[in-house]
C-alpha cells in the first residue's frame, strides 16, 4: 500500500532534520482516488512526480520510495534526469521476464476480483503471510485508508512494464541508492545486480525487514544510510 504513511512519520521526521520532505500518496492509494484503470501506468506515475514538483515550485529534487514507490522513482529519474538530483529505492521490485510478468498480471487480476467480491481485508489476508513482519504490519495499517475501487483499478499496473530487463537501468544516470529487499517480490540479489548496472548506483546495507515489526523500527534502521547518501549529493 504505497501511501504516505508507509515508513512515516518516523523516517520522514529523521530526514526532515536536514531536508524538506514531501510525502505524497501514489495515485489510487491513501487519500488519492483514481478508479480508472487506464490511468494506472508507469509513465503516468512518473509524470505525477513531476507534476507534484511543479505544483510545489521545485525545480530539482531527490525522489525515493519503497517497492512500487521505488520503481516510480526510477522511472521518473530515467525520464527526467534534468529534474531528479538523486533516487533512493527501498526494496527494489523484481524485474520479471515475460513468464513471471504474466504470472504477476494474473495474480493482480485475482486480487482485484477478491477485492470486488470480499473486500480489501479479505483480499490481503491471502497475501500477508508471504510478507516480512514489518511490511505486513504496515499493509494492515494501510487497509482502512485505501479506497477499494482505486485499488482494483491500480491492479491494471500488472499489465504494464516498468523495465524489460535489469539492463534498462543503465539509462538512469542520476546517483541512485538501492536498499536490498528481503522477499521473492523484492529479491536482495537483484539489488546487488542493479547497482552494478546503474551508472551511479550504490548498495545500502540490508535493512532488517524480517525482524523489525514497526514503522518506527524500520525508520530508525533505514535513516542512517539514506541520510548519508543525501548528504553526499544534496549538500555538496
Amino acid at each position: 500500500m504505497p501511501d504516505r504513511h508507509r515508513h512515516t512519520p518516523e523516517l520522514a521526521s529523521l530526514l526532515a532534520e536536514r531536508y524538506r520532505v514531501v510525502l505524497p500518496d501514489v495515485r489510487g492509494y491513501g487519500r488519492s482516488v483514481c478508479a480508472d484503470p487506464a490511468l494506472h501506468t508507469w509513465s503516468r506515475y512518473a509524470d505525477d512526480v513531476l507534476a507534484l514538483m511543479d505544483h510545489l515550485g521545485l525545480q530539482r529534487a531527490a525522489v525515493g520510495g519503497t517497492g512500487l514507490g521505488g520503481t516510480i522513482a526510477l522511472r521518473a529519474a530515467a525520464a527526467h534526469p534534468e529534474r531528479i538530483r538523486a533516487a533512493l529505492v527501498i526494496s527494489l521490485e523484481d524485474i520479471e521476464d515475460d513468464e513471471a510478468k504474466q504470472a504477476e498480471a494474473e495474480m493482480l487480476e485475482r486480487f482485484a476480483a477478491r477485492v470486488r467480491s470480499s473486500g480489501l481485508s479479505a483480499a490481503w489476508s491471502d497475501l500477508l503471510p508471504s510478507l516480512a513482519p514489518g511490511i505486513g504490519n504496515l499493509v494492515r495499517e494501510a487497509i482502512p485508508r485505501a479506497d477499494p475501487a482505486s485499488i482494483v483499478a491500480a491492479c491494471a499496473i500488472g499489465r504494464d512494464r516498468a523495465f524489460r530487463s535489469v539492463d534498462d537501468l543503465r539509462a538512469i544516470t542520476v546517483p541512485t541508492l538501492v536498499v536490498p529487499g528481503a522477499d521473492a517480490r523484492h529479491p536482495g540479489e537483484l539489488a546487488a545486480a542493479a547497482v552494478q548496472i546503474l551508472p551511479h548506483g550504490e548498495l545500502a546495507p540490508a535493512a532488517p525487514f524480517d525482524t523489525v515489526e514497526t514503522a518506527e523500527g524500520l525508520g530508525l534502521a533505514l535513516a542512517p544510510a539514506l541520510r548519508a547518501f543525501l548528504d553526499s549529493y544534496m549538500l555538496a
